[in-house]
């Protein structure tokens, strides 16, 4: 069984599309009617969500029947078989779309990180994603980047300093907005900051910052940042990385690659659930 959030998170997508009922499915098909639904993939995909999918039934009726045929993160060929659902149909119907629009934007997420990663993992680098995730639904974007083999980020703000151009701006400058987060945060913290140029980076680390996130800079310059810090800060790529890039950005030493794009522009895998007995 999920934890609490993501099962809260669960319950409100299903009232959002039940609301007082399914009166499509209350009319035509009997509540004491039971059969089987199968998964399937239509395409590629690495698959994310699953049990997610799970329980969403489980939230409706929980002697819903469930086999899995793939585990979490595995590929998926276009035409398997998923998973097979057994119980009453009405409880298949009624949750089906809400179960269907988490496994696939999910999977799409982990399809799309995935290669990302494989792009990459000739450089030892890593890929991380972003705060860039949808509404509400935080826990399962950024659980679907790691089934996909990249590594989250701060999940919110509490999580870490991350100093932003906008920080700097209302602090004055890198420096203080460095010597700010050190006084203020707790030592466990690490602090990062964002910087747009060579003579920011050379800011960052006079002012002693643990990571420093390079922004939208280009190749040459990313190399030229890593040979000035030589190790004495983690250095992240972010800004304008997409998958023609990601490799010339990963090759030049950072640590990691920040993606957007991996939980605000995926797209949603297309699977579908199919009623295969009555």
């Amino acid at each position: 069984m999920l934890d609490h959030p993501m099962r809260t998170a669960i319950q409100r997508a299903l009232f959002e599309d039940l609301g007082p009922g399914d009166v499509t499915t209350d009319a035509t098909v009997s509540p004491e009617a039971e059969g089987e639904a199968s998964l399937i993939a239509k395409e590629d995909l690495v698959l994310a969500g699953l049990p997610v999918f799970h329980q969403v039934f489980l939230e409706l009726d929980a002697d819903i029947g469930f086999e899995a045929f793939f585990e979490e993160g595995r590929p998926v060929p276009a035409g398997d078989r998923v998973c097979l659902l057994t119980g009453r149909l009405s409880t298949i119907l009624k949750g089906e779309r809400t179960a269907l629009n988490f496994i696939q934007r999910m999977s799409g997420i982990a399809t799309l990180t995935r290669r990302y990663v494989d792009r990459i993992s000739a450089t030892g680098g890593r890929i991380l994603d972003t705060r860039k995730t949808a509404p509400g639904l935080r826990l399962f974007d950024k659980y679907a980047v790691r089934m996909g083999g990249g590594v989250n980020h701060r999940f919110g703000l509490s999580d870490g300093v991350l100093i932003k151009d906008n920080h700097i701006a209302a602090a004055g400058s890198i420096g203080k907005a460095v010597a700010l987060a050190r006084r203020e945060s707790p030592h466990t913290l690490k602090v990062e900051t964002e910087v747009e140029d060579l003579a920011g980076v050379q800011e960052a680390l006079d002012a002693g910052a643990d990571i420093i996130l390079l922004d939208n800079m280009p190749v040459a310059q990313i190399r030229a940042a890593v040979k000035l810090v030589d190790g004495r800060a983690m250095l992240e790529a972010s800004g304008g990385v997409n998958l023609d890039t990601v490799k010339a950005i990963a090759e030049t030493g950072v640590y990691a690659v920040s993606v957007g794009a991996l939980t605000h522009s995926a797209r949603a895998m297309d699977l579908s659930l199919e009623i295969i007995s009555a």
